[in-house]
């Protein structure tokens, strides 16, 4: 009995380690739409806590595999957990701890924020009333809506739309949080605002955060993963990804009617005006001999190689 005592008790605390370190395990996710569209081909991703990035042009497959890991679709072959918690078998358990933002997230226009979150909190059976009424009010001040709340939502700006459907997500204190595209149409004020939101409310769970902005991914996230195509083309640390281009980009200032004679010169990455010129980048060797200077490489630069686009 003392040994079975000690496993139980040995069981008990990594039970709770992982649900303190929470990790979201994807493997081998594939979907196939009708027609013989793959949209997802294998994927496989090890996601700790804190923000971790979706990087990808539209149609990579990200949507996809955000709508699958917040059950509201069944992948066609592979697996998801969210530590011991089946994604996929288990949807009913898992969208208990999940908070999802898609990119297009309607509302109810004629009701306030205070008593949309109230219902919404009401629904996930957040209660009693006090303690409820208690966690919509501070939702509300975290996002900076406190003083706006009982206003109707439709005569909320587009930034203030985005703030309440973080306060929507986080309600109940999700474990694994997804949200989709959240700074689209967002002016750069807004933009900043937001991204500082989503650092604050990533310390206590797993944020899927994905985006075709480089911007909004490259001072956010510890780690990333580069879809294209359905594929996963690259995924780990973005400032470690990036030094793997050292020493291979380039850049030269070229007339902006020129750039159609550049094509096929050199491995083109992206055009960049600049007060009347293009910056042309370029990844490969030596390219000094064809005029070009050694460049510090960005996360733009990682993206456009991978992912075969040019901004």
């Amino acid at each position: 009995m003392g040994q079975i005592s000690v496993l139980l008790a040995f069981r008990h605390k990594l039970v709770q380690v992982a649900r303190r370190n929470k990790l979201l395990v994807v493997k081998e996710l594939s979907k196939v739409y009708p027609g013989g569209i793959r949209a997802l081909d294998e994927v496989s991703l090890n996601v700790s806590q804190g923000i971790y990035g979706l990087l990808g042009a539209n149609g990579a497959g990200k949507s996809t595999l955000m709508r699958t890991l917040a059950t509201l679709q069944l992948p066609t072959s592979g697996s998801a957990y969210l530590n011991e918690l089946d994604l996929i078998r288990e949807p009913m358990h898992a969208r208990h701890v999940i908070g999802y933002l898609p990119q297009d997230a309607g509302i109810y226009p004629r009701v306030t924020a205070r008593e949309m979150l109230d219902h919404l909190a009401g629904l996930r059976g957040i209660g009693p009333v006090r303690e409820r009424r208690q966690l919509v009010q501070r939702e509300l001040e975290r996002v900076n809506l406190a003083d706006v709340a009982d206003r109707r939502l439709d005569t909320y700006s587009g930034g203030m739309r985005q703030r309440f459907g973080i306060a929507t997500v986080f309600l109940g204190s999700p474990r694994l949080v997804i949200v989709d595209e959240p700074t689209a149409g967002l002016d750069p004020t807004e933009r900043r605002r937001f991204q500082c939101l989503l650092a604050e409310a990533a310390a206590g769970c797993v944020l899927l955060l994905s985006s075709h902005i480089v911007e909004d991914l490259a001072g956010l996230c510890s780690r990333m993963a580069l879809l294209h195509k359905g594929h996963l083309v690259l995924e780990g640390d973005p400032n470690e990804l990036v030094r793997t281009l050292d020493g291979k980009l380039w850049r030269r200032r070229i007339p902006l009617g020129e750039r159609g004679a550049w094509e096929g010169k050199a491995k083109l990455l992206s055009w960049r005006p600049i007060r009347g010129e293009l910056e042309i980048r370029a990844y490969g060797d030596g390219l000094g001999a064809q005029g070009f200077d050694p460049a510090e490489p960005d996360l733009e630069d990682l993206y456009s190689l991978h992912s075969g686009g040019k901004p």
